[in-house]
């Protein structure tokens, strides 16, 4: 039994989807737990812009139909999910090349098994005599290594040695070509990290997830997953517009409401403002990420494909006509394309972003309207 000294078992800082992934935690064991949030809203980075009828979201978060979170947290069960296209779409020296087609029956569900030149995209240059991840033997390794990477438990992977994901391929024997060609702009793309320096164990994840299940963006908007969650949680749990100024292992002061008295506080926020209440605390560096939202009357003809540029020759690493892939995101009638741009943004980004676009799509950007 709380004394009644104490207003809150534990507080929460931060109502990102941490923070309220923790407070289902918390509250599901009978923990009273109050959460706070100095933004007006739930949700931290996965934020969602409305903007003359379009939905704009503020990071290209990509989700998997296989992530377990969603399907074990309480209230994401009414989370929509809306998929791409199977596997992804690579760009590669002019042309367009679909990898990750869905297995056959009785093989791992999504595991790539074949990748197929498409002449969906015009160029002046001579055709390739081979597609991207090289030849028929090195598809069938790949596709090999994918579904049985799909089978392997997921406590399995997060025992292995931990390197540096692009380290990691390389030990493993995996061809440069596949790495540079697929693995990399595929991985870049799931784990924002063009130079995959990210953890091995993260990068199995992500590849384990891809190899299960579809690539999919919440219906609505990312914000919809945050507001989901809060939504789930006891009535009263979740404060909004509250600034915690400082913190304590047994109180929280906030701006706006003086001290709240706990037996635990959990930070939940980015690492900065961690840092702002944790004087000492290190603030480790982060790889810059940009996402661009153009819209046109005329949508690219890649359908509900995530685009990678294989080839690295610009500043956009991936690709989407999202409104195709969720038609809730932009008015009828017209197109929304977002684009990630990671690593530091060049001079004249939006100039260099629709340039190398117009190359990722084969088709004019001189017309599309920034937003």
């Amino acid at each position: 039994m709380l004394e009644p000294a104490y207003q809150a078992d534990v507080v929460i800082v931060g109502a990102g989807v941490a923070g309220l992934s923790a407070a289902h935690r918390l509250t599901s064991a009978g923990v009273t737990t109050a959460v706070l949030e100095a933004a007006p809203c739930v949700g931290g980075r996965m934020s969602t812009e409305k903007v003359d009828g379009f939905r704009l979201d503020r990071i290209g978060q990509l989700l998997s139909t296989a992530y377990p979170e969603l399907r074990l947290t309480p209230g994401l069960d009414a989370l929509a999910l809306r998929p791409f296209a199977p596997g992804v779409l690579l760009h590669s020296d002019g042309r367009h090349h679909r990898a990750g087609a869905p297995a056959a029956a009785g093989g791992a569900r999504g595991a790539l098994h074949a990748v197929r030149a498409l002449a969906s995209a015009p160029t002046k240059s001579a055709p390739r005599a081979t597609a991207p991840l090289g030849t028929a033997v090195d598809q069938a390794r790949l596709g090999n290594a994918l579904s049985r990477l799909a089978t392997i438990p997921i406590e399995r992977l997060l025992s292995r040695p931990e390197l540096p994901a692009a380290q990691a391929l390389t030990a493993r024997g995996v061809p440069a070509r596949t790495i540079d060609s697929f693995l990399r702009p595929l991985l870049a793309a799931l784990l924002c990290d063009p130079d995959l320096t990210t953890s091995s164990r993260c990068a199995d994840l992500a590849l384990r997830a891809f190899a299960c299940g579809r690539l999919c963006l919440p219906e609505g908007g990312a914000e919809m997953l945050p507001e989901l969650l809060a939504r789930a949680l006891p009535p009263g749990t979740v404060h909004t517009g509250v600034r915690v100024t400082s913190v304590s292992t047994s109180a929280v002061t906030t701006a706006e409401h003086g001290e709240i008295r706990c037996r635990a506080v959990l930070l939940a926020t980015d690492a900065r403002a961690a840092a702002d209440l944790l004087p000492g605390l290190r603030v480790p560096d982060f790889h810059p990420l940009t996402v661009l939202h153009h819209t046109t009357d005329e949508p690219p003809p890649t359908g509900a494909s995530l685009l990678l540029d294989a080839d690295r020759s610009g500043p956009v690493a991936h690709t989407a006509v999202v409104s195709a892939v969720d038609p809730s995101r932009a008015p009828a009638g017209r197109a929304l394309i977002s684009s990630t741009v990671l690593g530091p943004p060049p001079p004249e980004l939006d100039t260099a972003v629709r340039m190398h676009l117009s190359r990722l799509y084969g088709t004019p950007t001189t017309r599309w309207e920034t937003l």
